[in-house]
């Protein structure tokens, strides 16, 4: 007994000596003592720079945003009449079939004090009646003052005899990739809900060459409409779409820009109408197999296909082949950036464009200048307005011109003529032809008349 105990005794202080020599000579030490009055040490794990405003989601305080944002949007009912289907009945014998009320819900943010509300176009649609609930439950009757489908938004005012709380609109240009936000709306009718992510992308197209601000936040049916806030509580988007295959939410999201709603807002308040300041330019399709051939699918920029005649791109120098790389301080590197930027721009408005060509950058000053094209309702032609030398052509000074019609129309040869008349009503522009087209009747009968280069006039009778 007594050698085991002697035994242990040895074999600790050999294990102990070995132990402490090893301390002692080989290990370095990792940390520092801590003591009053001295700073905290830290040490870098990694080279790269730490960021001054904290990594993690509690150094970011949502409170005050939504604090500032939660009262200043609505709940908006839109209340339609759904008539159902007709029959042979209902025409032979004046029966009248009952009407149905159908209610949709969706979200809006007040601009203003005085009731001016942005939301959805697709909010407001068809609708024979509005409704604006606030967060303190007040109900009032709202007016549509506009509406733009192209970027689905919409103004709507309701009366009030008090000033209203109300987000200003701030500068979504300014919006950073991996940057917190709120989406504050009413899903499912649940009034004021307020969740959380990040901006994923900027310039999403969606495949509609529109360009949405892409989150991760939260949104789900109820929620179209409603704001997007950063962390100060600045408006820098509408709420607007989510991709989904069950219609709920499953992890994307996806904005107007605000840049491009305070803009639509300002253009329907000022002339009743959306001014889109065109550039002039046709992108190539970089995944198309023309593109692959060109070797133009990897560009990183927008490769302009074609320069339209007497725009904005032409009297600047811009040419086919060209390829912009950026917008005033915008950085293009694809179509949707493009055009997001230039949403929210107006016909006048110089912009400075940078371009790759052969190699060489450039930069070249392009006036946007309005809309020249238009593709006609009933026909599907694409027209446009006469241009100088159209006008000495065709010896006239108003119609529209066509340049291009769908396949159904080909055997016609209507290429390169001028509608100049629609049933006996004269087309000054495609404004003109725009409205006219729109009221033909797919069971009535219309004339138009053209004339080739010519001079001689040709009448077309559409049944």
């Amino acid at each position: 007994m007594k050698r085991i105990a002697s035994l242990f005794l040895v074999s600790l202080f050999a294990g102990a000596i070995t132990l402490g020599a090893y301390k002692l000579f080989f290990e370095k030490d990792t940390y520092q003592w801590v003591v009053e009055n001295q700073k905290t040490p830290f040490l870098n794990t990694s080279a790269i720079a730490t960021s001054a405003k904290g990594a993690g989601i509690n150094e970011v305080d949502f409170t005050i945003a939504a604090e500032k944002t939660v009262n200043a949007v609505v709940h908006v009912k839109n209340v339609s009449i759904n008539r159902g289907p007709s029959n042979l009945s209902d025409f032979f014998y004046g029966f009248e079939r009952k009407q149905t009320p159908q209610v949709g819900t969706g979200s809006g943010v007040i601009i203003s004090p005085d009731g001016f509300i942005v939301t959805n176009n697709h909010v407001i649609a068809n609708a024979s009646q509005l409704e604006v609930i606030l967060n303190n439950k007040k109900a009032y009757k709202a007016d549509i003052i506009g509406a733009d489908a192209d970027s689905d938004i919409a103004l709507l005012k309701i009366d009030v005899d008090r000033p209203l709380p109300y987000l200003a609109f701030g500068n979504s240009d300014n919006s950073k990739i991996g940057e917190w936000v709120l989406a504050v709306g009413n899903p499912f009718s649940l009034t004021s809900t307020v969740t959380a992510g990040i901006v994923s992308a900027k310039a999403r197209s969606l495949g509609r060459n529109q360009s949405f601000i892409q989150t991760d936040a939260a949104v789900n049916p109820g929620n179209s409409g409603g704001a997007l806030v950063n962390t100060n509580g600045d408006l820098i988007g509408i709420n607007t779409a989510i991709t989904s295959q069950t219609g709920s939410y499953v992890g994307y999201s996806f904005a107007v820009p605000s840049n491009i709603a305070k803009k639509v807002v300002e253009d329907i308040m000022e002339f009743g109408n959306v001014q889109r300041g065109l550039l002039g330019i046709s992108a190539a399709n970089v995944n198309s197999k023309e593109a692959m051939e060109l070797g133009i699918d990897e560009i990183e920029g927008v490769y302009i296909s074609q320069v339209s005649e007497d725009s904005g791109a032409e009297e600047a120098g811009l040419k086919e082949g060209d390829v912009i790389k950026q917008v005033d301080n915008i950085l293009v590197r694809k179509f949707s950036e493009l055009t997001g930027y230039l949403s929210s721009k107006r016909p006048g408005d110089l912009v400075e464009v940078a371009i790759d060509r052969d190699g060489k950058r450039l930069t070249k000053n392009v006036t946007l200048k309005k809309q020249q094209t238009i593709i006609l309702p009933a026909t599907g032609f694409m027209v446009k307005n006469l241009s100088e030398k159209d006008k000495k052509t065709f010896g006239v000074k108003k119609g529209v011109k066509i340049i291009d019609v769908p396949e159904g129309y080909g055997r016609y040869n209507l290429k390169n003529k001028v509608i100049v008349e629609v049933d006996d009503k004269e087309i000054g522009n495609i404004d003109d032809a725009k409205e006219y087209f729109g009221e033909i009747s797919k069971y009535g009968r219309t004339s138009f008349t053209m004339l080739n280069e010519k001079g001689e006039k040709e009448r077309l009778i559409l049944q």
